[in-house]
C-alpha cells in the first residue's frame, strides 16, 4: 500500500520487484482467492447422466510469455511477455475505484496506487501494472448489475438473440463467467435452458443463488474450467460480459475458456472498445480492477494464442462503445468463416493508429483538456453561488474525481440507486453517497452525471430536476450542459 506523498519511492520499489509480481501474481491469486479456496457453494453439481470428458486438445504450441531460461523485464506484458516502455497515460495516484468507505473508516489511512497505462510494443495490448490482488478487489464487491434498467434490457436482448442463433434448448448448457447477481442468466433459465454462473464475489454470488441462479463463487481459469468440465458443465454457449479486462492472468483465463467450451460451442465476450476509449476521451474507465484494455487487434492475438478463432464482431453502444466478439475453437468442425465485419474493424483500427505506439502519446493531452474544463466549470459555479451535486457512484466517477482533485467543496454529495452504496463515501474524495431522493430535497442548479454512459436513462429518470430550472452536466468526452 502506498501513500500519495511517497509515490516516487513506491513506484521504484514496485519496478524493482516486478519479476516476482509478473511471474508469481496469478499463482498467488489462485491460492488465496480462487482455486484453492473453498466455495460457499461447496462441491460442483454434476450434471445427470454425465460421463467425465477430456479437455479439447490444443494442437498449437503452448504459449510461453517469455523463455524459461531468461528473466522477464521490470515490466512485462501480461499476454506476450514483451517489455513495456514508459506509460503513455499517467492519472496519478488513485485508490481502488470500488472501495467505498464506510463512516467508521473515514479516519483510517486509505491506500493509493499509481494509475498508469502502458501499450505493449509487440501485441498492442494496453494494460495497467498490478498493485492489488483480485481477492482484495472482488471478494466483496459493490457493483450489482440489476440496478441499471438499460443494462437489464441489453441482457434480455442478448439472451433472445443467442437462443435463436445457437438453437439453445433444454438439453443445452449456458455458462457465464463473472455472472454477477444472475441478472443475465435468468433470461435463459426462464426459457428452460440449464445455466451455471461463475462469480468470484461471494456477496454477489449469494444474491444470485437467492434469486434461483445456480452459481459457484470462484475465480475462473484453467483449474476451475477443469473442475467444471469434470462435473459435466461443458458449455454450448460460454459468455463473459465486462470480465476480460478484470483478469490479471490473461493466459490462464483464456486457457480456461478453451477447456470449458464444447468442441462445437460458441464463446461470446463483451468489453469496452479501446478505439472508443481513445476517440471519446474515456479515461475515467481506467481503474485498477481493469487490468487490460482491448482493441480488436490485441484480442484476436490473445484468442489465437490459445487455439481459438475470433470470427465475428458486433459494435455495441454499451459503456460508451463496446465490442461483442464471437469465438470458436480454431479446429471446430465446420467452423464459421471470419466475417467481413472483422476485416473492416481491423482495418479501421489500423487506420486510427492502434498498431503504432506513437499514436497513443497524444491521448494524454486531450485528457488534461477534459480535466481543465470540468474544474473550470465547477469553480465558476461555486463562485456564482450555484449548487452542483453528483448523480451516480460508479467506479469511473471515482477515477474522474480523484484525477481532477474534486472534493466536497466543489461536489458536496452524489446519489445512487444501489442501496449497497447508500451511507458510504467515495474512495479518495470522501464525497457522501445518498439515495436519489436527496436531489429533490436540495434542488441543485446542476447535476453532474458521473455514469455518462447511462446519460439518457438518468436524464429521463430525473426529468423533474428541470421543474426548478436544474440542468444536467456530462463531463465526457467534452463537458456539456444538457
Amino acid at each position: 500500500m502506498i501513500a500519495a506523498g511517497a509515490a516516487g519511492a513506491a513506484v521504484a520499489a514496485v519496478a524493482a520487484s516486478r519479476l516476482a509480481v509478473s511471474r508469481g501474481f496469478a499463482r498467488a491469486w489462485h491460492k488465496v482467492g480462487g482455486f484453492a479456496a473453498e466455495s460457499a457453494a461447496e462441491s460442483l453439481p454434476v450434471a445427470p447422466g454425465h460421463q467425465q470428458p477430456q479437455p479439447p486438445e490444443h494442437k498449437s504450441e503452448e504459449h510461453q510469455p517469455w523463455p524459461a531460461e531468461s528473466a522477464p523485464p521490470a515490466l512485462a506484458c501480461r499476454f506476450c511477455g514483451a517489455g513495456l516502455p514508459r506509460p503513455f497515460l499517467d492519472l496519478g495516484m488513485s485508490p481502488l475505484a470500488n472501495s467505498y468507505v464506510r463512516p467508521a473508516d473515514l479516519g483510517r489511512m486509505e491506500p493509493f496506487y499509481p494509475l498508469q497505462l502502458y501499450v505493449c510494443p509487440e501485441c498492442r495490448l494496453v494494460q495497467l501494472d498490478e498493485f492489488e490482488s483480485p481477492e482484495r478487489i472482488f471478494t466483496d464487491y459493490a457493483y450489482f448489475s440489476s440496478y441499471s434498467e438499460s443494462w437489464l434490457r441489453h441482457a434480455r436482448e442478448y439472451a433472445e438473440a443467442m437462443i435463436a442463433r445457437v438453437g439453445l434448448g433444454p438439453h443445452s448448457r449456458v455458462v457465464e463467467v463473472a455472472s454477477n447477481d444472475g441478472y443475465l442468466l435468468k433470461n435463459f433459465r426462464d426459457r428452460g435452458i440449464p445455466v451455471l454462473g461463475v462469480e468470484p464475489a461471494r456477496n454477489v454470488a449469494t444474491a444470485a443463488r437467492a434469486a434461483g441462479i445456480p452459481t459457484i463463487d470462484k475465480f475462473f481459469g484453467v483449474a476451475t474450467a477443469r473442475e467444471l468440465l469434470a462435473a459435466g458443465h461443458a458449455a454450448d454457449l460460454l459468455l463473459g460480459n465486462n470480465v476480460l479486462a478484470h483478469v490479471p492472468d490473461l493466459n490462464d483465463f483464456v486457457g480456461g475458456l478453451r477447456i470449458l467450451l464444447r468442441p462445437t460451442g460458441l464463446l461470446t465476450m463483451e468489453f469496452p472498445h479501446l478505439l472508443r476509449l481513445i476517440e471519446q476521451r474515456q479515461f475515467d474507465t481506467v481503474y485498477h480492477e481493469h487490468f487490460s484494455y482491448f482493441s480488436l487487434l490485441a484480442v484476436e492475438r490473445v484468442f489465437a494464442g490459445h487455439g481459438l478463432t475470433l470470427w465475428d464482431v458486433d459494435e455495441l453502444p454499451t459503456h460508451g462503445g463496446s465490442l461483442r466478439v464471437y469465438v470458436r475453437h480454431a479446429d471446430a468442425p465446420g467452423g464459421a468463416e471470419v466475417t467481413e465485419r472483422v476485416h473492416a474493424l481491423r482495418a479501421r483500427e489500423v487506420a486510427a493508429g492502434l498498431d503504432r505506439t506513437e499514436s497513443y502519446d497524444a491521448f494524454a493531452g486531450r485528457v488534461v483538456e477534459t480535466k481543465m474544463a470540468l474544474l473550470e466549470f465547477l469553480i465558476r459555479a461555486r463562485r456564482e453561488g450555484k449548487v452542483v451535486v453528483g448523480y451516480g457512484a460508479p467506479a469511473k466517477g471515482n477515477t474522474l474525481l480523484n484525477f481532477c482533485g474534486i472534493r466536497t467543496d466543489l461536489l458536496p454529495f452524489t446519489v445512487d440507486r444501489s442501496p449497497h452504496k447508500h451511507g458510504t463515501y467515495l474512495p479518495g474524495t470522501h464525497i457522501p453517497v445518498f439515495p436519489p431522493e436527496r436531489i429533490f430535497e436540495v434542488r441543485p442548479d446542476y447535476v453532474l452525471v458521473l455514469p455518462w454512459n447511462l446519460q439518457e436513462e438518468i436524464v429521463t429518470q430525473m426529468a423533474a430536476v428541470r421543474e426548478w430550472g436544474g440542468q444536467f452536466v456530462v463531463p465526457i468526452p467534452v463537458l456539456t450542459v444538457v
